[in-house]
C-alpha cells in the first residue's frame, strides 16, 4: 500500500504537460485509451483524446474562458440575470461588467461549462466567445 501512496504523492506534483505525457505513455504501453474512461474523475486525462503525438499540443486547451463581447441593449436585463447566476455577482457588479466589453464572465472552466454558459448568455441576448 505504501508504494501506491508514494505514486499518488508523485502524481500530485506533475504539471499538466507532464500529466499529459504520462497519460500518452500509459496509453502506448498498455494499449488503452484514457478518453474512454467514465466519470469526471479522469479529467486530467482528457488532453489525450487527440492521440499520442497530439497530446502535448492539446494540454493548453483543457480550460476555457467565456468572454462576453456585446449585449443587445434591449436584452440587457436578461443578460444581467444570466451573468449573476453564472458568477454570483451582485446587480451593480454585473452592470459594471457589461459597461466596458469585452469582459471575461467565466475563466478556466471545462469545455462543457463554457459551452453551457455561452448558450445561456446567447439565449439571453449576448454575443459570446470561448477562448
Amino acid at each position: 500500500m505504501t508504494t501506491t501512496d508514494e505514486i499518488i504523492e508523485q502524481l500530485k506534483t506533475l504539471t499538466l504537460l507532464e500529466a499529459s505525457e504520462l497519460v500518452s505513455k500509459i496509453e502506448e504501453t498498455f494499449g488503452v485509451d484514457a478518453s474512454a474512461a467514465s466519470g469526471g474523475g479522469m479529467m486530467m486525462m482528457s488532453p489525450s483524446t487527440g492521440g499520442g503525438e497530439d497530446a502535448g499540443n492539446d494540454s493548453a486547451a483543457t480550460a476555457f474562458d467565456v468572454i462576453l463581447e456585446d449585449v443587445d441593449a434591449s436584452k440587457r436585463v436578461a443578460v444581467l440575470k444570466v451573468i449573476r447566476s453564472l458568477t454570483s455577482l451582485g446587480l451593480k457588479e454585473a452592470k459594471d461588467l457589461t459597461t466596458d466589453l469585452p469582459k471575461s464572465i467565466r475563466e478556466k472552466v471545462s469545455k462543457e461549462e463554457a459551452e453551457a454558459a455561452k448558450k445561456e448568455l446567447e439565449e439571453a441576448g449576448g454575443k459570446v466567445a470561448i477562448k
